[in-house]
């Protein structure tokens, strides 16, 4: 199962001598392959259709994994086991994405996070759970806690997409040719309509009621280094999260934005220490 490239973090506006910096992303995706499979590996049938999802793991409160752009929950597979080992975990594929069901609902934020907390409820996932996304996962996560923090018992968020990442100069069509013709090359399917989604998911996110300081919240950034080629305005708003959430510990990480496989260590003790603010709360 080849992972796929998140396109929400990988284009860029380039002149021509970092084309292979750029497109290192893509063919590093392709040529490593498949990811190893998280065990607990089923599929679940709901009224709401087929998902492929993870289930491992006992205690509380239950980790919920959200991954990237089109990708898949594989992406999780040097964190699940360790974190399973002291807390019940779940982890899914979207619609579309894996062996999970395509589905004709749009892809905003919303219907991802109201089909999400059917599927928990379906599953028996007892709440509040702590929410852990990855780039467009991390802008879902944050949408849930937002209009659900009654449901939340922590919240981390790694290397997330910011709600206006797209809005302005960081538009796709402000990214230069390159990303235009890589994006349309790279992004079909669900992928694509998730992309699509991903402005109006912002503007969700910012019209939901802000978090309270009570939910205790960690912020992993991976800064623009080599072979990660993140324009400077994304950047800028990567800045920006401490003001959007004053109470979280945003914590700057080694290498680039595919954390979960470069720094999965980073993730787990980020995990690690939100469970426990959330055990004493």
């Amino acid at each position: 199962m080849s992972q796929p490239w998140d396109a929400a973090h990988h284009m860029t506006l380039v002149s021509p001598r970092r084309l292979n910096r750029l497109a290192m992303p893509v063919f590093a995706a392709i040529l490593l392959g498949s990811c190893a499979p998280l065990p607990g590996d089923r599929l679940a049938i709901t009224e709401a259709g087929t998902y492929e999802i993870s289930e491992i793991g006992h205690g509380s409160p239950p980790i919920v994994f959200e991954a990237g752009l089109g990708a898949y929950k594989e992406s999780w597979n040097k964190i699940v086991p360790t974190v399973a080992e002291n807390c019940a975990v779940f982890a899914y594929d979207r619609p579309g994405v894996g062996h999970s069901e395509p589905t004709a609902r749009p892809r905003h934020g919303t219907i991802i996070v109201e089909d999400l907390r059917r599927l928990l409820r379906e599953r028996g996932v007892a709440r509040p759970y702590v929410l852990v996304g990855h780039s467009a996962g991390g802008l879902y996560m944050q949408l849930f806690a937002r209009l659900h923090p009654d449901e939340v018992a922590g919240l981390v968020l790694v290397d997330p997409t910011h709600p206006t990442q797209f809005e302005g100069d960081g538009a796709l069509e402000h990214r230069g040719l390159l990303a235009v013709g890589l994006a349309s090359l790279v992004m079909t399917g669900a992928m694509k309509e998730e992309f699509d989604g991903l402005e109006e998911t912002g503007r969700e996110v910012l019209a939901a009621p802000s978090l309270s300081a009570d939910i205790p919240i960690i912020i992993l950034i991976a800064p623009d280094k080599s072979g990660t080629p993140i324009a400077d305005f994304d950047n800028a708003k990567r800045a920006d999260f401490a003001r959007l959430y004053p109470s979280a510990i945003v914590r700057e990480v080694d290498g680039g934005h595919d954390v979960p496989q470069t720094n999965p260590q980073v993730v787990i003790d980020a995990i690690a220490d939100v469970v426990r603010k959330a055990q004493r709360h």
